[in-house]
């Protein structure tokens, strides 16, 4: 099993919540939910019991829906049935894929307040209507969300746990590597760009560093998405799987806002409500909104009309981007790895970087003003909100370019401090280059956004 963020989220829960309150763990398919809280449970507590509700029986159901008025029988029946001795305050109930039998959900507000045992629920597509219909849903439920794999896990999972601590301590000291570190972490940070976050294409990557086998993996992947879009989506799914096979080309051009008419003829934004509200639950993208008057509180000036759409994850994106379905790893990947200038790396550094930044726990949020001046216009690519040395440490704005090529401009973070001066904080310009620090200008190398 990888080494995920997310088992020391619930070992903090555990001892916190004392069976005060269920942990959900919801995110997309295939993020490595349920092998996390198996391994959570194997080694966490004395004994346990997983409810795996893809798989239980219409009997068990039944036989669950029966006995939710009678928690000593409901104990028994979990022990008997799964061979498990149950011991207060030393074991752990999961319920496995909750979303697939909604009344199993409901039921945690009274095995919470019963208190004998720990319960943990994993789900995808946890909150769509058809998942929440009829139930109540428990105020004892505390829950988080777990994402594919960032850079640093993907470290942890190359056996290159020296090397992530090494960038952290790197990027708090504001002291950067050794050129040759430099260039093996700017490596690695490539193979992520096309391998990605899913456990699934990393397991298949890690014994021979196979491009293919991974990308051979991550298209199972993208066909269950598909596939789920079709059964789950209703009457828009044909709207959302547009949107979703639209990414790729949306942030391959230089502007990566999405533009409706180019993914339906004659839609408007409010067209598209339905469909970035289905996505962003099923978390297999992650949407970056417009800020219009960027302060502390960026959600407060959001324009949700004016979008970037990321895939959750950038293998994926690489693949559709990419790859074929043939067995061969694409030309392109090949040249990315070998860091050939003369390849447009833009759209995957800067989905590879939203990706380390919702990992993080951020929101996404950018900042664009259209002129017809050129030196009015400018863009930056996110937006976050962090403490700053300058104003003792209060928070403040800080902007974050993404720039992959070797040469660029960074006219646009100069009109923005100019534009909004006081509100803003540390400016971030994350290139392939070494760290640098000017002043309240941070010049890192693309692989330190994990720390950000």
């Amino acid at each position: 099993m990888f080494k995920r963020k997310a088992y020391e989220r619930l070992l903090a829960w555990k001892e916190e919540s004392a069976g005060a309150s269920a942990m959900l763990v919801e995110g997309a398919r295939r993020v490595g939910k349920s092998t996390t809280v198996k391994e959570f449970a194997r080694a966490e507590y004395d004994s346990y019991v997983i409810i795996d509700f893809s798989l239980a029986t219409d009997d068990f159901k039944q036989a669950f829906l029966d006995l939710r008025t009678d928690l000593d029988g409901f104990f028994l029946y979990l022990s008997a049935a799964y061979g498990v001795t149950l011991v207060p305050r030393k074991s752990l109930v999961v319920f496995d894929e909750v979303q697939l039998f909604p009344p199993a959900r409901e039921f945690i507000k009274h095995l919470v307040m019963d208190g004998r045992y720990d319960y943990v629920e994993t789900g995808s597509l946890i909150s769509i209507k058809q998942n929440v219909k009829d139930i109540l849903i428990p105020s004892e439920e505390e829950s988080f969300r777990m994402h594919p794999m960032d850079f640093e896990e993907f470290l942890w999972a190359m056996g290159e746990d020296a090397l992530a601590n090494l960038i952290r301590s790197s990027f708090e000291r504001g002291a950067g590597l050794p050129a040759d570190i430099h260039r093996k972490a700017s490596r690695l940070w490539r193979e992520y760009m096309l391998v990605g976050g899913m456990p699934q294409a990393v397991d298949a990557y890690l014994p021979g560093r196979d491009m293919a086998a991974a990308d051979h993996a991550k298209r199972l992947v993208l066909k269950l998405y598909r596939d789920d879009i079709e059964k789950y989506g209703g009457l828009a799914a044909k709207r959302i799987k547009a949107v979703f096979d639209s990414i790729p080309g949306q942030l391959s051009k230089h502007e990566k806002k999405l533009v409706y008419t180019q993914v339906e003829r004659g839609s408007r934004s409010r067209d598209f409500m339905t469909a970035f509200s289905w996505l962003k639950e099923a978390a297999t993208v992650n949407l970056c909104t417009l800020s219009e008057d960027p302060s502390l509180g960026l959600a407060l000036s959001e324009d949700d009309t004016t979008v970037k759409c990321y895939l959750a994850d950038t293998g994926l994106l690489s693949t559709m981007a990419f790859s074929s379905t043939a067995d061969g790893m694409p030309e392109v990947y090949r040249r990315v790895l070998l860091g050939d200038a003369a390849v447009n790396e833009g759209m995957l550094a800067e989905n590879a970087v939203a990706q380390q930044l919702v990992a993080s726990g951020h929101e996404l949020y950018f900042y664009a003003q259209a002129s017809k001046e050129a030196a009015e216009r400018m863009e930056i690519d996110f937006l976050t909100v962090s403490p700053f040395p300058d104003a003792a440490m209060k928070p403040r704005v800080s902007p974050i370019e993404v720039k992959s090529g070797k040469r660029y401009t960074l006219v646009s973070l100069g009109k923005f401090r100019q534009k909004f001066g006081r509100r803003v904080g540390v400016e971030y310009v994350l290139h392939d280059r070494p760290l640098e620090i000017d002043g309240n200008r941070h010049l890192l190398p693309l692989y330190m956004s994990f720390c950000l």
